[in-house]
């Protein structure tokens, strides 16, 4: 027996004992009319709530088969309803893993950036340049040939990373003197054989031009 039905079970037994302590005690009962009409209310109001009882049951009934066959029902949350609604409009909008350009581009960038502070750094550093010390031996035609002249004209002979040094006459023969001359030279600017060829361009005061001493510095 449920709990409902004993209730109703203990309510019959309280107005049936309120009837028989009313008899024993000799005081009156109701008339009848008045009772009948209390009778068929109580009635009804039992009637009610026993209709009530068979009908949540069964809506229980139902609901417990339908939460075996389909699992629990999720709760909604009607009040957050539009915070979800927008959250998921949101989450429509972010692209959580993003696309393979945009991580190409992204990678791009970066490898950019990382060349560029290479360079600069490398930048920085400053470049060993590879020299060399050259001694040339400069010979005139004869002895009446004006050395001074001929020095002035090596000596004005330019080119880019060419720096003239020491210079000095050595005696030949038969009173014949060659120009030696020291010079510092880049090597991967300046060309030992280009600069033989423009000094023997001279040649009103140059016969040949010998490679005295070649030293990398």
């Amino acid at each position: 027996m449920d709990s409902f039905a004993f209730t109703i079970e203990t309510l019959k037994y309280a107005a049936a004992e309120q009837r028989y302590r009313e008899f024993l005690s000799g005081v009156a009962p109701a008339d009848d009319a008045a009772m009948r009409e209390e009778n068929l209310r109580l009635k009804k109001q039992l009637d009610d709530l026993q209709n009530q009882v068979r009908q949540l049951t069964d809506r229980v009934t139902r609901l417990e088969v339908s939460v075996k066959v389909t699992g629990p029902t999720p709760v909604i949350n009607n009040k957050g309803s539009g915070d979800c609604k927008k959250a998921a409009d949101d989450d429509d909008d972010v692209d959580l893993f993003g696309s393979e350009d945009e991580e190409d581009a992204e990678a791009a960038k970066v490898r950019e950036q990382r060349l560029a502070e290479y360079a600069a750094k490398k930048s920085k550093k400053p470049t060993l340049v590879a020299k060399s010390n050259v001694i040339m031996d400069v010979k005139p035609w004869d002895d009446e040939t004006d050395m001074k002249e001929l020095e002035q004209s090596v000596r004005g002979i330019e080119m880019d990373g060419l720096l003239w040094g020491a210079s000095k006459l050595v005696p030949l023969a038969y009173g014949i003197k060659k120009l030696q001359i020291s010079c510092v030279v880049e090597d991967e600017k300046v060309s030992i054989d280009e600069l033989t060829e423009k000094i023997q361009e001279n040649e009103d005061y140059v016969q040949s031009v010998d490679i005295a001493a070649f030293n990398k510095i």
